[in-house]
């Protein structure tokens, strides 16, 4: 029944307990007993006054149509739940309705059925199980839920991403930096080497002069033996 995918898994048991009872309990009437049409449109009649106009039989067979009509909408997949909930849901009621007027099914005062109303208090279920089908989710509705969610949770995800990512760019720049400003330093280092081996060379040269005047071949400096 779930295949058609107008069904949901927890729906099946309730369309398919409710449809197979109701359908059975329809079959049942369709050729009933003239004392089974006489008390059906006894109870019914008093709930419902107009039906005073329609003859027991005919009642009958109306009834029993309409239940297997329900039945069979309840056992079909094609039909939508909402739909087969809201019929179920009327059919139950009129039920509940027979039962809050027919003296003797309830005790005094009290909505707890009397022994006499133990079977017919017990289409409340059917009331329920009506109301759980009405009011389950459409599918478009769950779908849209879903589609708003799985944009909430990307959207969260992407600022996400975006925040890692600018974390990740400002520390690559602080490490670029660092290496930068290490390189230069190196630079100056090194730059400051060569000045100071500059200045230690005309230091020498001057000295050297200075001792043995300007004419003086280098070449006869005991300092270059």
């Amino acid at each position: 029944m779930s295949g058609c995918g107008k069904v949901k898994a927890w729906q099946v048991p309730l369309r398919l307990v409710t449809g197979a009872f109701i359908l059975h309990s329809g079959m049942e009437k369709w050729d009933g007993p003239d004392e089974q049409a006489q008390g059906v449109h006894g109870m019914a009649r008093q709930t419902f006054p107009f039906l005073e106009n329609i003859d027991a039989p005919r009642f009958l067979k109306l009834l029993a149509a309409g239940e297997i009509a329900l039945g069979a909408a309840l056992l079909t997949p094609m039909v939508p739940t909402r739909l087969a909930g809201a019929a179920l849901t009327g059919f139950a009621g009129s039920l509940m309705a027979v039962y809050a007027q027919t003296p003797g099914l309830r005790k005094e005062g009290s909505v707890w059925p009397t022994p006499d109303g133990i079977g017919v208090s017990k289409d409340s279920w059917l009331l329920a199980i009506g109301l759980a089908l009405t009011l389950s989710p459409h599918q478009k509705h769950l779908k849209h839920a879903k589609h708003l969610k799985h944009a909430k949770h990307v959207k969260d995800h992407g600022g996400h991403h975006k925040h890692h990512c600018r974390h990740e760019q400002g520390g690559n720049a602080g490490h670029f930096g660092h290496l930068k400003q290490a390189k230069q330093v190196a630079k100056e280092a090194k730059e400051a080497k060569r000045l100071a081996k500059g200045v230690s060379q005309d230091g020498h040269s001057h000295h050297h002069a200075h001792r043995h005047g300007p004419g003086h071949a280098r070449k006869g400096c005991p300092a270059h033996h």
